[in-house]
């Protein structure tokens, strides 16, 4: 039998949709997905969400939000058939952990700055065992390694390991620099200094308070529409970039920056 298709809109009807998307006369496709197949799915719908928030477009973001949300639904939704929770156990879990991590809100502790509320935070979740063995557990290992990178260097920081002000760290970076142009030669070496050139600049963006994650994503949307500028420039003029003089080349880029 099939579902109406009017007059849905609100939380348990989605449910419904979903429960009906994977029962027995549902759609074959839904009934075919696992955890492990709609985790592209998800990473896909958080990316696109993503996006629509940099664009700054209110409609996309509600649309997007939407999808991560079905996606989310859909995991609980095959943990209910095993037997093991549902989307309503989810909801009754994070309302629970959101009460008791906020103690300052919902009871009698008192936090009024950002940086006394994280460290309240970092206690509780001491308390209940989840960085018992160090501060650094708990951080994804499948997370861009920028932002992985942010995330280590900002738990290490909250539990007392860091630099006291910016031109520390900047002094740490022009250190890194010349040990890379000392090791550039030296393949493996060089590996390792990159990496340490690396890490250092995202603890300047964690100093100066920008997600290096977000920063570099924003320099490669440039990049793209930069290159592409000159592309359209060169094929404009018959002449490939392959085949342009560096400066040439460089009075494209020049244009292409001034346009955007």
């Amino acid at each position: 039998m099939r579902q109406e298709l009017t007059g849905f809109n609100d939380f348990k009807d989605l449910v419904g949709i979903m429960d009906a998307l994977r029962a027995e006369q549902g759609c074959p496709w839904d009934k075919e997905q696992t955890e492990h197949t709609l985790l592209a799915y998800l990473i896909e719908e958080t990316h696109e969400l993503i996006e629509a928030v940099e664009e700054g477009r209110p409609e996309r973001i509600r649309e997007e939000l939407g999808d991560v949300l079905f996606q989310l639904l859909f995991f609980a939704h095959i943990a209910k058939e095993k037997g093991q929770f549902d989307i309503y156990d989810v909801i009754s879990g994070i309302c629970d952990k959101m009460l008791t991590r906020h103690p300052h809100v919902f009871g009698g502790a008192v936090c009024e700055t950002s940086s006394e509320v994280l460290k309240q935070w970092d206690e509780i979740k001491k308390s209940e065992g989840r960085h018992a063995q160090s501060s650094l557990c708990g951080i994804p290992i499948t997370l861009p390694s920028l932002l992985r990178a942010f995330m280590v260097g900002d738990r290490a920081s909250r539990a007392g390991f860091d630099w006291k002000k910016t031109a520390d760290v900047l002094d740490k970076l022009d250190e890194e620099l010349n040990e890379f142009k000392e090791a550039v030669n030296d393949p493996a070496r060089a590996e390792a200094e990159l990496g340490d050139i690396l890490f250092t600049i995202v603890n300047v963006a964690r100093f100066i308070k920008v997600n290096p994650e977000e920063a570099l994503r924003k320099t490669i949307n440039r990049f793209i529409g930069r290159f592409q500028h000159m592309e359209q420039n060169a094929k404009c003029r018959s002449k490939p970039l392959r085949d342009m003089t560096t400066a040439e080349m460089d009075a494209l880029w020049e244009e292409a920056k001034r346009e955007g």
